[in-house]
């Protein structure tokens, strides 16, 4: 019977990032990307639910994800599904196509979270391998405007400039999310977001749900779990970094982790700094 596994690449220079994975026990919890998520099913089936809605990624279909689009996922069936992750930042996205239209551009969106169209599967496939197999860096760039370029082609609807809640429900919304990235390390209870919004503890939640897709303390857990991904790329041992982003302990940081990226801290580590030495009590 095959074995959960994952492989994972990340740009030293550029918010580019790609994985390779096969599950069929693995369930991702509900969270969002900063960046655009573009997924290649290649076997099996792939259920989850993102925008209010289920939806299923069968084979050669594409999964497209805006940045800050809430999703969770798992296996279809007990026979699971592999697919290819590609992650492009929303900075690396609106220069391309400036690039390929000569003119400044809004960002796109993409309204439909599966995507059937075998050539743009195709297409995104080879980007992924080329990246994940270090294909020299002109390839690279020129099959990574070609992807974008197509995607938004084929598959966006408008620039992005979602309009969100009107009023007071969307100031509410983003003062408690400008609290949570001032201090996120802290232990904010929703009192300190009801006192920094001037609302409600009940209308700062359903004001936040509505506006970002998740809770507040979702929404607290990702900011954390972001940084503690960023201290490991910068080499900070993998302990250090769960107590430093305030989870208990190592263990209670990888089972997020691995929840919410799919793989984990260890394996995230050795992929950022293949030729590291390695640490004691790693676990991944």
């Amino acid at each position: 019977m095959a074995q959960d596994w994952s492989r994972y690449w990340r740009s030293p220079d550029r918010p580019l990032e790609v994985m390779h994975a096969h599950f069929e026990r693995h369930v991702y919890h509900r969270h969002s990307h900063e960046t655009y998520s573009f997924g290649v099913t290649e076997t099996g089936a792939q259920s989850f639910t993102c925008r209010g809605s289920a939806h299923t990624s069968a084979a050669g279909m594409i999964m497209a994800f805006n940045p800050e689009d809430p999703h969770d996922g798992h296996a279809t069936d007990a026979l699971g599904f592999t697919y290819r992750m590609v992650h492009i930042g929303p900075e690396l996205v609106s220069g391309t196509l400036t690039d390929a239209t000569g003119r400044p551009t809004g960002l796109p969106l993409f309204t439909e979270p599966v995507v059937d169209d075998p050539a743009l599967a195709g297409t995104l496939r080879v980007l992924h391998s080329a990246l994940l197999g270090e294909a020299p860096s002109l390839r690279r760039d020129e099959l990574l405007t070609t992807t974008i370029t197509q995607l938004v082609r084929r598959a966006a609807t408008r620039p992005i400039h979602p309009a969100g809640l009107a009023g007071r429900s969307a100031r509410v919304a983003r003062q408690a999310r400008q609290l949570l990235h001032d201090r996120p390390l802290d232990d904010l209870t929703i009192d300190d977001l009801a006192r920094a919004t001037g609302a409600s503890r009940y209308t700062v939640y359903r004001a936040f749900h509505a506006e970002y897709g998740l809770p507040p303390s979702d929404y607290q857990r990702q900011l954390r779990l972001r940084t503690a991904r960023a201290l490991i790329a910068d080499g900070v041992p993998i302990s250090e970094a769960a107590t430093t982003t305030g989870f208990a302990d190592q263990s209670h940081l990888t089972r997020w982790f691995t929840r919410y990226f799919g793989l984990t801290p260890g394996t995230y580590r050795r992929a950022v700094h293949p030729a590291g030495p390695g640490e004691n009590g790693d676990q991944g």
